[in-house]
């Protein structure tokens, strides 16, 4: 289904595009965020449900901050596609996560080829920090310093940077970024730091020797890159979130999908897929000083999973068509949310949903039919507190996800 025909349908069901942000706040989080990419704001139906501040609280930069856009040649600086992106989130009054200032990809040529010594790559280095921290200094809640400085077995990661400059180019731009704006947060962002082992230890030692040297070090960001069925538990992640905590940072998951290996999904893996995000975002909820959750976009229409991986997919909480996930309803009923079906329907790529109006509520959530006969497809028949209805509409079983609830599927 084109997103054109979608319009009619969501304009009947607009309190459905408008929960996860109020949802999460009103459980302690600061915001629930989405990253997003310039190409993608040309999308009506799209800036559409991005703008909704009750959804979407949050912005990151998918790209546009990144190197090879912001200083393409050298000490010739280019901030105009980032500019958009922070433009658009000041508009909606939505936090900023800007992304991100020294990583080993997406660099220009100038310097992924360039013939350098310690000092004149620092020096480079430096510079550019200076430059793009000064130009967004006020704008942004949060800047990931460095990004993807490790290898899964706990080694640093081999490129230009290391190679040149060793291991200490990374307290080098924590330093520098400190030097130029003194009120937003500087993280460092890495991917399967999610649970523990060598990867999580090796960031966890960044923190504490950065800590111990007095470099400033504000959060981790844990990206959250996952695959339905292998999500860490929910118990699980809350220890390693802790193990973070506990050093003194806040954390956050920063760009978070759930992807299918396989597709098209079956019913039990949406289901599957629905508790993994649960799990991963009440995580958050649960574990003191986790400030909030991004989606790394929040449509499979862009995100970045296909072509990465091919035959893989349906990672995010929206179908390609805007259409929902039964993920974001499990999201919004663990959140304290109400999900309520209606007779209309909407056809997805990878199954018939009925589509939901959700609401807020300050207790716990309730579902009911729009035809009686019990609890409507997709809603919560149970979980700890839950004091709704137990029994499911004809053709469909109260099926337990998590401790948090049950659906009936």
């Amino acid at each position: 289904m084109y997103a054109s025909a979608l319009l009619p349908i969501v304009a009947l069901f607009p309190v459905a595009l408008g929960q996860l942000n109020a949802l999460a706040k009103a459980k302690g989080l600061k915001y629930f965020g989405s990253a997003t990419d310039n190409s993608e704001l040309s999308d009506t139906t799209y800036v559409s449900i991005l703008s909704n501040i009750s959804q979407f609280g949050q912005i990151t930069l998918g790209n546009t901050q990144k190197w090879v856009y912001t200083e393409p040649t050298q000490n010739t600086f280019s901030w105009t596609q980032g500019d958009v992106i922070t433009s658009f989130a000041e508009g909606n009054g939505q936090l900023l996560r800007c992304h991100n200032l020294v990583w080993y990809n997406e660099l220009p040529s100038w310097i992924t080829s360039g013939t350098w010594t310690n000092a004149t790559l620092i020096a480079a280095m430096k510079n550019h920090i200076a430059n793009e921290v000064t130009h967004y200094k006020g704008q942004c809640y949060a800047w990931d310093v460095v990004n993807e400085a490790f290898n899964d077995d706990g080694t640093y990661r081999v490129d230009v940077f290391y190679t040149t400059i060793g291991p200490e180019y990374i307290p080098i731009a924590f330093e520098t970024a400190a030097l130029y704006d003194d009120t937003v947060k500087f993280y460092y962002n890495d991917y399967n730091i999610e649970y523990a082992g060598a990867k999580a230890t090796a960031a966890q030692n960044l923190v504490s020797s950065l800590k111990a040297r007095g470099i400033r070090i504000d959060g981790v960001g844990l990206q959250g890159h996952f695959i339905v069925g292998e999500t860490p538990s929910l118990a699980s992640q809350i220890s390693n979130l802790e193990s973070f905590t506990a050093l003194g940072v806040e954390v956050a998951y920063t760009e978070l999908d759930i992807r299918f290996s396989s597709l098209p999904p079956t019913t039990a893996g949406l289901t599957q897929q629905g508790t993994d995000y649960v799990n991963t975002v009440m995580a958050c909820v649960e574990t003191k000083n986790c400030v909030g959750v991004t989606v790394w976009d929040f449509t499979d229409k862009y995100s970045w999973i296909p072509s990465t991986f091919s035959g893989q997919g349906d990672a995010c909480l929206w179908y390609s068509d805007f259409t929902l996930h039964p993920a974001y309803y499990s999201v919004v009923t663990a959140l304290g949310g109400t999900a309520t079906a209606t007779a209309s329907t909407v056809t997805s790529s990878a199954t018939t949903l009925a589509t939901s109006t959700v609401t807020s509520t300050s207790a716990k959530a309730t579902t009911t039919s729009s035809s009686g006969g019990g609890v409507a497809k997709w809603g919560q028949c149970g979980g700890t507190g839950w004091t709704g209805g137990t029994s499911c509409v004809a053709g469909t079983t109260c099926t337990y996800s998590n401790a948090y609830y049950s659906q009936c599927l």
